[in-house]
């Protein structure tokens, strides 16, 4: 399974008063309601102008993440240049999402014009910040290239963090005789354990009830 794509999509959504996002994830549930972080409040203003006022005014401050969801926002509205400019001073920043969306804009050039060097270098950078499906891709490029040991470390590395596409990679390189088996053992129990380290009573109630029935 060497394909793949830089995930760019965060997990993010509203129901009523339950609000979660990458930054804080599920925080508390009090019956149906979250604890709100800032970077909720800032994406869940009760109106567009409150939203975007608080975004230029902490963008103006060189905020990381108010500056990377502007940047998403130009991505999604097809402005590509001024995503490439916020996603910049985002990845300057060390923001690993915003490093994730400036590999992708130089893969396809959006917004700047194609380069496979810059590409990898942001792939590397977001992967070294932390991005799971970041270093997914590494991992398929390097496996891509016939680099299957550099491959296999980063499929580890992500599977570890909890990633799933890597840990069924790992399972078919196992099955293919390019991964060994106790790589592969070591590989199941960090996922696993990622996996165990994300859930909680808390989590589980408010996912349940933004799942429609």
């Amino acid at each position: 399974m060497m394909s793949g794509s830089t995930t760019t999509d965060n997990a993010e959504a509203k129901v009523t008063d339950v609000k979660c996002c990458a930054s804080c994830g599920i925080a508390e549930v009090d019956d149906i309601k979250l604890k709100e972080c800032d970077d909720c409040d800032l994406l869940y203003s009760k109106s567009k102008e409150e939203s975007d006022r608080r975004k230029k005014k902490r963008c103006e401050a060189n905020d990381p993440f108010a500056l990377r969801e502007v940047g998403r926002k130009h991505f999604r509205d097809g402005d590509y240049e001024r995503a490439f400019e916020h996603f910049t001073k985002a990845a300057k920043l060390g923001d690993a999402e915003a490093q994730s969306f400036l590999s992708l804009l130089y893969r396809e050039g959006l917004g700047v014009e194609k380069d496979e060097k810059m590409e990898l270098y942001y792939l590397e950078e977001a992967a070294i910040g932390g991005d799971p499906s970041t270093r997914y891709s590494l991992a398929c490029h390097e496996g891509m290239n016939g680099r299957l040991d550099r491959a296999v470390k980063h499929f580890i590395i992500a599977a570890k963090l909890g990633h799933d596409d890597s840990i069924q990679s790992l399972k078919e390189m196992y099955k293919s005789g390019d991964v060994i088996k106790e790589d592969f053992a070591s590989a199941l129990r960090g996922h696993q354990a990622a996996v165990d380290a994300t859930k909680s009573p808390q989590r589980e109630a408010a996912e349940k009830f933004m799942t429609p029935s």
